[in-house]
């Protein structure tokens, strides 16, 4: 017996046949890209090509005597910044390797009492912002420190026994916020090491040393070398750490002097320089991105975790593991705690005297507490809507597009993440201080615009290197098929791409606005009295020995931090690390 029903056909695309004809035109791809090379020449050539013209020139002709300036050795305290910055950042790279690198391999190749929750805690300094990591460490082992007063006190000492101060500050500092880098890139290699390459070492009599050295250090390089060049680049650009621990002599605080004291031609000189230090070592770390030729050809069973059976060996994995736990979680404790006290009462104390609420109801009550966090939100949203537009439109053309330059958008796009934001600043206001095309003939200098601006130039990569990964572990087929059926580029892309590559977007996107919601270094040089965003007072409030709000404004970043890499993990099923 026949039935009347009748199956409901799917809507036949009828696409407009010369806008077909024209997004299948292979110069339409230009056409996509144009405004991506637009904006970067706009935001980032044009503003890094205004500071170098300024600096070659004096009195409007060209002139080298700024960097003859710079290098003379009468006044040598350029010499010496650029020195203690080349020092600082290589003692960083040696010590954030050892941590890193001795954590991963620990935790990915052996089995012990507390190396889950370890596993889970050696992420924790991602979860602090650069300022409120700074000033953590600064309570903790500072010259007023808990820790040096508590010693001095226990023991009855006159003077604190010790203190973090100096380039050893800052370096400590630097070890604590940075080894998650080596961490994160070397737990990735350990993970596909294949371990039949040591046990064919091991039979063939090669001992442990010679094992780690000859079989598993060369399929590390790349992650270590990778993780060397990164974590190099933003020990150069690190502003917070010296400021905090009085060093001067660092490029980064000789450009913030420089444009305080209102000698921007030599602030120029000194952002180019360091721009061209921050340029070459990010082609490097691309290329040898490009060119590394250690590849594990095996296919092997995947890493087997070793047992700690002795007795001995047990106590003392629990120990070592109670400890580093504390370790990990002090600094955020220390500003949990910090933001309890009240302002103006901790002086001379091992610990504050006095606690109170208050300082939380005030964030969301108090209009003068309450105003740096509206101004955050606002600017930091604006940059993430338009860092979003842009990351998502250019991962798609470097993911999904052929086109002559796919190396000069990349290096272009990722150039603001690897300059410092010191020079992101500098290179702001000599290129915005006058009405230009790329301003729509305003002064930005001053305004609201100009910080959103900044936050929008240093963190271009971010949604665009989530989005890419995101693309590129995608089946092209699928947007290929929809194509062949005759969906228009507009339709294939807004009803089968995006949804596909949604995770990896938003991961970027919640990145990108808490990044610029804890953004401090390019802030302190650009913001006025009514766009004061939180870092600055942050920053403003420690100065005026306010710790209990100061600290309170720490918690919540910290709060939103962690809050976004849970919400990032889920989405991108635990690869947000290496999506970013």
């Amino acid at each position: 017996m026949q039935t009347n029903k009748q199956t409901k056909r799917p809507p036949v695309i009828r696409p407009n046949s010369r806008w077909t004809s024209m997004t299948t035109s292979p110069k339409f791809v230009y056409v996509l890209i144009a405004p991506l090379f637009l904006i970067l020449l706009a935001y980032v050539i044009y503003p890094f090509f205004q500071t170098f013209l300024q600096s070659v020139k004096m009195e409007g002709i060209f002139s080298v005597k700024n960097y003859a300036r710079f290098f003379s050795l009468e006044h040598t305290s350029n010499l010496e910044a650029l020195w203690n910055s080349v020092y600082i950042s290589i003692l960083s790279v040696i010590s954030c390797g050892i941590v890193g690198v001795t954590m991963a391999f620990l935790l990915e190749r052996y089995e012990f009492p507390g190396r889950k929750i370890l596993s889970v805690l050696a992420i924790v300094p991602m979860a602090l912002p650069p300022l409120i990591g700074v000033l953590s460490f600064s309570f903790l082992y500072g010259d007023s420190g808990i820790f040096p007063r508590a010693l001095q006190k226990l023991f009855e000492l006159d003077h604190a026994p010790f203190a973090l101060k100096g380039i050893w500050g800052v370096i400590v500092v630097h070890t604590f916020t940075m080894y998650t880098y080596f961490y994160m890139t070397a737990s990735s290699a350990i993970k596909g090491l294949d371990p039949s390459l040591e046990e064919a070492a091991a039979n063939l009599g090669a001992g442990r040393i010679l094992i780690w050295r000859r079989v598993i250090l060369p399929m590390l390089t790349p992650a270590i070398i990778a993780a060397s060049l990164l974590v190099f680049m933003i020990s150069m650009a690190s502003y917070t750490a010296p400021l905090v621990f009085g060093i001067d002599r660092t490029m980064t605080m000789q450009i913030y002097l420089s444009r305080t004291n209102g000698d921007l031609d030599m602030a120029a000189t000194q952002s180019t320089l360091l721009s061209i230090v921050s340029i070459v070592f990010l082609i490097a770390m691309r290329w040898y991105q490009n060119a590394r030729n250690y590849q594990n050809m095996s296919k092997g069973v995947s890493v087997h975790r070793t047992e700690v059976k002795s007795k001995a060996g047990k106590y003392t994995t629990m120990v070592l593991s109670f400890i580093a736990t504390i370790v990990l979680m002090l600094p955020i404790l220390v500003i949990v705690l910090l933001s309890f006290s009240e302002d103006s009462t901790w002086t001379v104390q091992v610990l504050p005297p006095e606690y109170t609420f208050q300082h939380y109801i005030d964030l969301f009550t108090d209009k003068k507490t309450w105003r740096p966090i509206v101004n955050s939100f606002q600017m930091s949203i604006v940059a993430t809507i338009g860092n979003l537009l842009f990351g998502v439109a250019a991962a798609y053309a470097m993911v999904r597009m052929k086109f002559k330059g796919k190396t000069m958008l990349d290096i272009l796009i990722m150039l603001p993440w690897a300059l410092p934001g010191t020079v992101v600043a500098v290179n702001l206001i000599t290129a915005f201080s006058e009405p230009n095309v790329f301003s729509f003939n305003q002064v930005l200098i001053g305004s609201f615009w100009i910080l959103p601006l900044a936050y929008f130039v240093r963190h271009l990569p971010l949604i665009f290197r989530s989005t890419s990964s995101t693309l590129m572990q995608m089946d092209s087929s699928v947007e290929e098929a929809a194509r062949n059926l005759g969906a228009s580029w507009w339709y294939s892309f807004r009803r089968i791409v995006f949804p596909m590559a949604l995770s990896g977007i938003l991961a970027g996107t919640l990145l990108a606005l808490v990044e610029g919601l804890g953004e401090f270094v390019a802030s302190i040089l650009l913001y006025t009295s009514n766009t004061t965003p939180m870092s600055v007072e942050i920053f403003q409030r420690m100065y005026a020995f306010e710790f209990g709000t100061a600290c309170a404004y720490g918690v919540l970043q910290i709060v939103m931090i962690i809050l976004v890499l849970f919400v990032s993990r889920k989405l991108t099923g635990g690869n947000a690390g290496s999506a970013i």
